[in-house]
């Protein structure tokens, strides 16, 4: 039967039931079941399936982006390897926090077992996540990645520093994640973008968006770090009361972002009532509408979008759909502008 764009979403595997293989899409899809290092409320490691389980309810027509999807989106299957090695690294990261709260150090030989055993298959993940994405991107196809905590995409990351010589990081959280080997484990959720200003040169710039919880230190290696610039959440109100448009702010924001952008987008940066599940809320953050027109201002300022992941989705295990269902539209919006981005690139 004919894909009919209009009918019922009939799920086959795919993120938005959509029909495509690797050779007849634009856009790749990798979820990544992994949630270790988690250090409030653990879930996110099931957000790709709640996420794809919830996806076919999409109408593919988007008023902002038309019929993106007609370019292809595909969607690389699950690792039962990597979900596995994300459960056992659980296990040892939760006995090593319970220790760490009663007090233990973590060079004490009660906690520096289980610690190195994290750190241990944090860096295969890392290795496996480089290794999905480093070929898909030689032969030029952006990948959108389905965390997972926050320390998912570092590989990708990685692996696009191979591949382009210069891009900026636009980075939506209520986080700024930049935390050094955050409770000793060195690729901690919490430590991502410290992780990348360390260790990805091709990162010209962060600009981070509606962070609102952070701890001193993170707060001074932003300041001191130029390749950092943040548009933190309190700020970004006080303009509002003041009278500042959003479309304004978002000219602000973009501005410093060079040609080729990459999209970090953590679901913890919008409002709690989006995403009440997420493993670290916190109050405040941005509306959906207005992290859809961030993205549309992007698209519309010529930045082309590389790739993207979208992270720290968690279920409710209540049973309810309404994390994964908020998660799945994100998903949809950031594949639909990295298409148009693509697209618009080509007519240049």
């Amino acid at each position: 039967m004919p894909f009919n764009p209009n009918n019922i979403g009939i799920p086959n595997g795919s993120y938005f039931a959509l029909p495509f293989t690797a050779d007849n899409a634009l856009l790749a899809l990798l979820p990544v079941p992994w949630d270790a290092t988690t250090s409030y409320r653990p879930g996110a490691a099931n957000a790709p399936q709640a996420i794809l389980a919830a996806s076919p309810q999409i109408d593919l027509f988007d008023l902002d982006n038309g019929d993106a999807w007609t370019a292809g989106i595909y969607t690389l299957p699950e690792s039962v390897e990597i979900r596995r090695l994300g459960r056992a690294a659980r296990r040892n990261a939760e006995k090593v926090i319970a220790l760490l709260e009663k007090g233990a150090d973590e060079n004490s030989a009660t906690v520096k077992p289980y610690l190195d055993s994290v750190n241990k298959a944090s860096s295969t993940l890392n290795s496996w996540v480089y290794g999905q994405t480093l070929p898909l991107l030689r032969r030029g196809q952006p990948v959108g990645l389905v965390g997972g905590d926050h320390s998912t995409p570092l590989g990708y990351i990685r692996a696009l520093g191979e591949v382009h010589e210069s891009f900026g990081i636009l980075h939506i959280d209520a986080h700024a994640d930049l935390r050094k080997a955050y409770e000793g484990f060195e690729f901690s959720h919490a430590s991502i973008m410290y992780n990348v200003i360390k260790h990805v040169p091709s990162v010209k710039k962060l600009v981070q968006v509606g962070v609102r919880d952070l701890c001193k230190d993170e707060a001074e290696f932003a300041e001191s770090n130029p390749l950092i610039e943040q548009f933190n959440d309190y700020r970004l109100h006080e303009n509002f009361f003041n009278n500042i448009t959003w479309g304004t702010l978002c000219e602000k924001i973009l501005v410093s972002l060079p040609q080729k952008v990459y999209i970090s987008f953590d679901i913890d940066g919008l409002s709690p009532d989006c995403c009440p599940n997420t493993g670290t809320p916190v109050p405040g953050g941005l509306s959906f509408h207005q992290a859809s027109y961030l993205l549309k201002q992007l698209v519309k300022q010529g930045k082309t979008i590389v790739g993207f992941d979208l992270c720290e989705v968690a279920p409710d295990h209540s049973g309810s759909e309404w994390d994964a269902t908020v998660g799945a539209r994100v998903l949809y919006k950031l594949c639909g502008f990295c298409i148009r981005s693509h697209e618009e690139h080509r007519k240049i």
